[in-house]
């Protein structure tokens, strides 16, 4: 599991500036999907060894003026209670101001490890103006960075990142887990219910799991694994306004403690904006993803609909085409047992290990009869390929010019390995090294 970095702080601070800095670095040296612009406000952010999920605050504002406040409050409140370390920006062109004094009193009672980050200095001569920020009262030590142009942002990353709780190593032997993930009423609750509500004597919570979301062992009909249940949403002030905030920061905990995701749409909604960014934070954490269109019983249906369904699916989550979909109703109990052997078949893919020899037998011949396209008339000769340890799998490929294999050719090995080996639902990773 990741660790989960929150960025607060009151408007035209920087927030989204320093959100983008710190995710795009990761996105550009390993996101293996090209063409796949989301407009999120969580990412994954990787600096020396340690990786985190960042999420910003900024931009979730949908309110008017006169109640803004009040909104940026509740997103910090929930942004405190969800979050291992925060980030608090301010502005040293602004100075301090009654917002972030009260942001910073709700920061104080937190208990919460905070960092405050002083924005928008674009040079050590400017860092100056940075002093009256410890008038906060939050830390010893002010960050003076600029977002904008880097300045700073090294250091503080080295302190964040040495802030940040060790996560436990991973039993190897432990159960899969598998989370319910998918917008607000699309059924996660009553899906969870239907299979362990009334079989509470047959089911053991375990112990030491946080409350934010609950671990239960499912262990009936020859299943046997945990099942992260993140359903059910506590109501609170603001509540209304902030649930797809708060929600969306329950989800990316969610998807980073589980192995594999059943992602529920509604059958009557079909792949929505909201559907597709859960889908990517999945892909982009290298979990397991099952697609579960729920309350399929809803739909009038010919012989032509589940086959129409699942491609416009598919075009939506393109050019990652390769996860079982599975049409289930919750209310009449159809297919979900069906649901799950799919999410255990997927965490055994995801940790399929295949021999050295056998990818280079199958591999060699065919990039032999297919290379990558010439590029400034130069050939690329690929010499072999082997699998790395990692969560999800990750191959390297050995060549004379790595640099010249673009994004089309890694699809379609990518694609070859996928129908040869049997990895459908599991983001997979290439990466094409010097020889």
């Amino acid at each position: 599991m990741h660790n989960l970095v929150t960025i607060v702080g009151r408007p035209n601070v920087g927030k989204s500036t320093l959100f983008n800095r710190l995710t795009e670095s990761r996105d550009a040296i390993t996101d293996p999907t090209s063409g796949t612009t989301r407009d999120r406000k969580y990412g994954k952010s990787v600096w020396t060894d340690r990786q985190f999920t960042v999420i910003d605050t900024g931009g979730w504002i949908t309110k008017s003026d006169d109640t803004f406040e009040a909104a940026i409050r509740a997103q910090v409140e929930i942004s405190i209670e969800e979050s291992d370390l925060i980030l608090f920006m301010v502005d040293i062109a602004v100075g301090v101001t009654d917002l972030d004094l009260d942001i910073a009193n709700l920061l104080r009672r937190s208990g919460k490890p905070v960092m405050v980050l002083c924005n928008k200095v674009d040079t050590s001569a400017h860092d100056i103006g940075s002093s009256e920020f410890y008038s906060l009262g939050l830390s010893d030590q002010v960050f003076s960075i600029s977002a904008n142009n880097g300045f700073g942002t090294g250091e503080l990353l080295d302190e964040l990142v040495s802030r940040l709780p060790v996560e436990p190593e991973e039993d190897e032997d432990r159960l899969p887990r598998l989370a319910v993930v998918g917008r607000p009423n699309v059924g996660k609750s009553t899906l969870i219910n239907t299979l362990v509500g009334k079989e509470r004597n047959i089911v053991t919570d375990i112990a030491g799991t946080t409350r934010d979301s609950v671990h239960t062992r499912y262990n009936m009909f020859g299943f046997d694994f945990e099942i992260i249940d993140t359903a059910g949403l506590r109501k609170r002030k603001q509540i209304e306004d902030n649930l797809e905030f708060y929600s969306t920061v329950r989800t990316v905990k969610a998807i980073d403690k589980s192995d594999v995701c059943l992602l529920l749409l509604d059958a009557e909604d079909g792949m929505e904006k909201q559907d597709l960014h859960i889908f990517w934070q999945i892909v982009d954490s290298y979990r397991g993803v099952v697609i579960v269109v729920n309350k399929w019983d809803k739909i009038n249906k010919d012989h032509n609909t589940m086959g129409e369904f699942e491609e416009k699916i598919r075009e939506r989550i393109a050019p990652f085409r390769d996860v079982p979909i599975i049409f289930t109703s919750n209310l009449k109990k159809q297919r979900i047992f069906k649901a799950l052997e799919l999410a255990l078949e997927v965490n055994v893919n995801r940790g399929r290990k295949i021999t050295t020899s056998k990818l280079n037998d199958f591999l060699l011949p065919i990039m032999d009869r297919l290379p990558p396209p010439t590029y400034k008339g130069k050939y690329v000769r690929i010499k072999y390929v082997t699998q790395l340890p990692s969560q999800t799998p990750t191959f390297a490929f050995y060549c004379n010019l790595p640099q010249y294999v673009k994004d089309p050719y890694k699809r379609f090995i990518e694609n070859q390995i996928r129908q040869e080996f049997d990895l459908s639902g599991v983001a997979v990773r290439l990466f094409f090294r010097k020889k």
